[in-house]
């Protein structure tokens, strides 16, 4: 089955699943159950199975799901196998944050490079990320297909279009902007300061049970 049949919500889960499966592997463990995923990843026991169900039997009633056989799967599906470089534009402290931690601790996604206009950090290397000066972007961009934007809001549409005219295929943007791109590119927004309001509106207005 390929990814376009899956819903989105279920192909949202897998790299939660991947990640905590690659964690068990590393312990030694063989096998785990859908309770033991479902405490794990916050996910009823109901849902992971019907997620699971979408790739054909995958588990034994009453044996649980082999780890190591998950995780191959999974690696094939999220195409963990492929090395997908990033391109960061932005360096400021949110930028800065992600070239020290990068992606490849959880699977095989990269920051090869970053862009900025501050000279100071032109020519250095954060987190062994050399960054670039954002009048090269176009030049030193070939074959990145997926950008981070950790920029002032003020300056996104400027660069999206940049990003758009060089051949981007996604965005992952971390300004309150809300952009706008052709319809063959997907943008992903995350504002942080929305996801906190949002938390905090919850834990005042649905307040978690024991049995949540």
């Amino acid at each position: 089955m390929t990814m376009s049949k899956i819903p989105q919500a279920t192909a949202k889960r897998l790299p939660l699943y991947y990640r905590f499966l690659n964690n068990l592997n590393h312990q030694g463990k063989k096998r785990v159950s859908s309770k033991e995923l479902s405490e794990a990843v916050k996910v009823d026991s109901a849902t992971i199975r019907r997620d699971f169900s979408y790739f054909g039997a995958l588990g034994k009633k009453g044996y649980g799901y082999n780890v190591e056989y998950l995780l191959g799967f999974f690696r094939k599906t999220l195409d963990q196998d492929e090395l997908t470089d990033v391109a960061l534009i932005g360096v400021g402290n949110l930028g800065t944050a992600f070239l020290h931690y990068n992606f490849l601790k959880n699977n095989n996604i990269q920051i090869k490079m970053a862009f900025d206009a501050d000279e100071e950090k032109v020519g250095t290397k954060i987190g062994e990320v050399p960054v670039y000066h954002i009048n090269d972007m176009e030049e030193k961009m070939t074959g990145v297909k997926v950008a981070i934007l950790t920029i002032p809001a003020s300056e996104a549409d400027g660069i999206t279009n940049r990003l758009v005219d060089q051949g981007i295929t996604g965005i992952l943007n971390f300004t309150p902007a809300r952009i706008t791109v052709p319809g063959h590119i997907r943008v992903h927004h995350i504002d942080l300061a929305v996801e906190l309001q949002a938390l905090v509106y919850f834990l005042k207005h649905y307040p978690l049970t024991k049995e949540d």
